[in-house]
């Protein structure tokens, strides 16, 4: 196994094992199983934003860009906005937690799915058209929820607002099995295509002429992000830097074009940044704040910075 993986391995062991165990007081079989329930969610949503962000920008050619773009995160919060704003705030909280999550999933992986196939035949040489579509629909969808929002009734709205922020802290347990199922089988697909992945990073007229079939292949990676950014967002809520993040170090940890390599190498280093990020926050610093928040804010910075680093290469 490459040096670089098992670092990162042994790091991320270190990592779980000290924020299960420290600062851990009384009775440890409730701390070992509220805490290793956030772990868990920690892992799953470092795998889908890990795999999809890379396999993202693989089909994008575009380091800058996360699957976000595609309007998932506001159609996200259009659809929570929707639900407390015509249903209620106290019904939405009250129902089935297994049944919203599958319902949110499935209207996020329809929605891109019908652009997918209706949209990218259309544009069928130039993917950054389709990319457009989704950044005008995310519009749409934002400016519906605000709206929605500044006529809502307040109470309605103080309970919305936390569904509308990424909370790891604060997971529903009933929501992990079938998270772990949509997140490890959809990993599993792009591992499986990771050797094609790897001829698309050439360019797309190198792709064709090794025969790869690549209006058809973009669309089965883009409806797998789409179902595995959909997954991520419905357990803990929008996180828009995250895979940003993730795959920026990974790309500088590991100088290579195997995604199979990177898909390991992020997924550890987004596991490594949410464990031990949430380990700093809560037992180091002990911070009032989420590991969303200085996600959000770090995030900011990177892509900021990225930004200014490219332009003085040229």
């Amino acid at each position: 196994m490459n040096k670089k993986i098992m670092f990162l391995f042994l790091l991320c062991i270190v990592a779980i094992f000290a924020y299960l165990t420290i600062n851990t007081y009384g009775n440890w079989e409730y701390a070992l199983k509220l805490r290793g329930k956030r772990v868990l969610a920690f892992i799953l949503v470092a795998l889908a934003s890990s795999v999809s962000t890379l396999s993202f920008q693989t089909l994008t050619r575009n380091r800058f860009l996360t699957p976000g773009i595609l309007g998932l995160d506001q159609l996200y919060i259009l659809i929570q906005t929707s639900l407390f704003f015509y249903v209620g705030g106290v019904q939405i909280l009250s129902q089935n937690s297994v049944g919203m999550f599958l319902l949110q999933v499935f209207v996020m992986a329809s929605l891109s799915t019908a652009m997918i196939y209706f949209f990218m035949d259309a544009f069928t040489a130039d993917l950054f058209l389709f990319l457009m579509v989704g950044m005008v629909l995310g519009s749409l969808f934002s400016s519906i929820s605000t709206f929605l929002q500044v006529v809502m009734d307040p109470n309605e709205y103080d309970l919305l607002q936390g569904k509308l922020f990424a909370n790891f802290t604060n997971v529903d347990s009933n929501l992990l099995g079938m998270a772990a199922i949509l997140v490890l089988l959809g990993s599993l697909i792009l591992w499986k295509v990771a050797p094609e992945l790897d001829v698309l990073h050439l360019g797309r007229d190198l792709a064709i002429s090794l025969g790869i079939r690549v209006q058809n292949f973009q669309k089965i990676v883009l409806f797998i992000i789409s179902v595995l950014t959909g997954v991520a967002t419905a357990l803990v809520g929008p996180s828009i830097f995250l895979g940003f993040i993730i795959t920026t170090i990974g790309y500088y940890f590991f100088d290579t074009y195997r995604h199979r390599q990177l898909f390991m190498g992020c997924f550890l280093i987004g596991v490594l940044l949410l464990v031990g990020g949430q380990f700093f926050v809560e037992q180091i610093f002990k911070w009032q704040t989420t590991i969303s928040t200085v996600i959000q804010f770090i995030g900011g910075l990177f892509f900021v910075g990225k930004i200014i680093l490219e332009r003085k290469k040229r």
